[in-house]
């Protein structure tokens, strides 16, 4: 517990020099800062085509800065031979990779929180805010958003061997989770059987964690009836008091292998070296 506290400091101060942090908290205050403009000509109370922007636009922007933030941080230690310096000392991989992961998580909730947070001082300053409950809403949603994600960025940083290699596969990975999704579901249940697809499609939506999130916000802020009949199922359980309980579980499951996984590949090529 020692060492993943130390690397998740260690993480922390790390993140927080690095130029990439920056740029993508200038443009993540940018963007609230729009949103701030667009909410302004349109209400926020339930779902509404304003606040569906708002979701499509958190998914455009922060899996990716999630994405490339996390991978980059494991393959610069690679590069740079930050690794094999911590490598020396009785470091278990499961302290580093989990203190990397605690680390990036709180970079990337701050960046985060300093976004809304402009947006919503410059929406109180005017008379312009967001609604409390609204506003609640897209923060755990955008702190999901990076858990899970965060999750994969660190598998593919324990998987590439530099930077570059991280790029590509990261975006790759933002390409077919956000904007390749509705295409690739639409393909594969074309091919299946009638009564496959709504069974098909549940089953589908649990291994694309943008998805995943977007539509249990959609539901919770009210907005399930835009869904269509095909995810009468998803609305009836999220709607129940075990459908949060439920999700989170998922969440968590999510992100457990996603490390775990990481840590088994980190550890293979720790015992090569």
């Amino acid at each position: 517990m020692l060492h993943l506290r130390a690397i998740a400091l260690r993480e922390i101060k790390l993140g927080f020099r690095n130029p990439w942090a920056y740029s993508f908290m200038a443009l993540f205050a940018l963007f609230s800062l729009a949103l701030l403009l667009i909410q302004s000509q349109a209400g926020m109370s339930g779902y509404t085509s304003t606040t569906g922007t708002m979701i499509n636009l958190i998914l455009y922007l922060l899996p990716l800065m999630t994405l490339l933030l996390g991978s980059f941080s494991l393959t610069s230690e690679k590069e740079e031979g930050g690794w094999r310096l911590l490598s020396s000392f009785s470091l278990r991989t499961h302290s580093y990779i989990w203190g990397k992961y605690v680390g990036l998580a709180v970079v990337l909730l701050v960046i985060v929180s300093i976004g809304f947070g402009l947006s919503g001082a410059a929406g109180a300053l005017f008379g312009r805010g967001f609604e409390l409950q609204a506003y609640g809403r897209f923060l755990l949603f955008s702190a999901l958003i990076i858990f899970l994600f965060l999750g994969i960025s660190v598998l593919l940083g324990a998987f590439c061997r530099n930077r570059w290699q991280a790029l590509t596969y990261g975006v790759g990975v933002w390409f077919f989770f956000i904007l390749g999704w509705p295409t690739i579901l639409i393909a594969v249940l074309g091919f299946l059987p009638y009564l496959w697809i709504k069974p098909a499609l549940v089953a589908l939506i649990f291994f694309n964690p943008a998805e995943l999130n977007r539509l249990f916000l959609i539901v919770k802020m009210g907005g399930g009836s835009i869904l269509g009949p095909e995810y009468y199922q998803w609305v009836e359980w999220i709607r129940q008091p075990s459908g949060s309980f439920v999700f989170a579980g998922v969440c968590g499951l999510w992100v457990l292998a996603y490390v775990e996984l990481a840590t088994w590949i980190w550890e293979r090529g720790r015992r090569r070296e």
